[in-house]
């Protein structure tokens, strides 16, 4: 039996917030399961509030996050060409276009409450603004985030920058933040058209930097500590998935050296070795307060969007 039909079942069956909702999209989209794609969709837009944001449950100052169920929704929108969907998602490009919250160069924000930005944005907002045509937006919101959380000096992401004080709110180099980029960049690359194909190889490279910096930091388990390059902190799965999808995709689409596929390889293994009976991934990032160790529906997205790219990389 494929492994992922237990993971997505264990994914299904946990609550969900936006940005886990448009993760686990993402994941069935990249899978090719439309059925469950179309009334993931159904139920994004259900829950979207007045000005356009997706899947709001519970937390309502998010910004991006609920942008997450973008690139997911166009395709069910195309599979359906259904009204109801075709509403919501033209109600969500317009909050991502044109909602207040970004800075005087267009920079989104993370929430409306304060000026700041995480680096979780990279995943959530400019693969949406590329899948739907918008490139300039995109690459003007990823590249704005790269410039305020790349520290070069460490070869990681950091975590919040305030940009109202022009200081990081956290400058520790969270791993699931470096792998938040590395899967937002992986999906940029694949959503712009040739037209850009000097963004194309700059993404390219910011891509194969932030990859060497990380797996610096490898363990030998093919784990990776929750802040990157702090041993005290704990161990967490979730990064060796993200870099094991970043790298598999990277192979598939010919701009990472097939040789990384041994690496990808250790780092599957290692997050598969983390699967229980009832296809939950142990040990990732928890949610929801994301602290310590445990379960999370992105943990569960990222099992099967690895699993996936995997499979694509094998067969290219």
């Amino acid at each position: 039996m494929d492994r992922r039909e237990t993971a997505g079942k264990a994914l299904l069956s946990m609550q969900r917030h936006s940005w886990e909702q448009g993760t686990a999209m993402q994941a069935f989209l990249e899978w090719g399961r439309m059925d469950i794609v179309v009334p993931m969709a159904h139920e994004a837009v259900y829950r979207a509030m007045e000005d356009g944001r997706c899947a709001t449950i519970g937390v309502n100052d998010a910004v991006t996050d609920p942008c997450s169920v973008g690139e997911a929704l166009i395709a069910a929108c195309n599979e359906t060409n259904d009204p109801f969907l075709i509403e919501g998602k033209d109600a969500l490009l317009n909050w991502a276009l044109n909602n207040p919250f970004r800075n005087e160069k267009g920079v989104v924000y993370h929430l409306v409450t304060r000026k700041e930005f995480w680096v979780d944005s990279m995943y959530m907002i400019p693969p949406f603004l590329a899948a739907a045509g918008h490139y300039d937006e995109a690459l003007t919101n990823l590249y704005g985030y790269w410039d305020a959380l790349y520290d070069a000096e460490a070869n990681l992401m950091s975590h919040m920058w305030d940009d109202d004080k022009k200081a990081f709110v956290r400058k520790a180099h969270w791993g699931t933040g470096s792998g938040w980029t590395l899967a937002g960049i992986a999906r940029m690359i694949g959503l712009l058209p040739k037209a850009y194909a000097e963004d194309i190889e700059k993404l390219k490279e910011m891509q194969k930097t932030l990859l060497a910096g990380v797996l610096k930091h490898m363990r030998a388990d093919g784990l990776f500590h929750d802040v990157v390059d702090d041993p005290s902190t704990f161990v967490e799965t979730n990064l060796t998935q993200m870099t094991a999808y970043a790298i598999y995709r990277g192979i598939a689409g010919g701009y990472l050296d097939a040789a990384l596929k041994a690496t990808a390889d250790k780092l599957n293994a290692a997050a598969n070795a983390k699967m229980n009976a009832y296809g939950f991934v142990k040990g990732v990032c928890g949610a929801p307060t994301f602290d310590k160790p445990g379960f999370s529906p992105e943990g569960q997205a990222f099992y099967l969007l690895m699993e996936t790219a995997k499979e694509k990389a094998e067969n290219k």
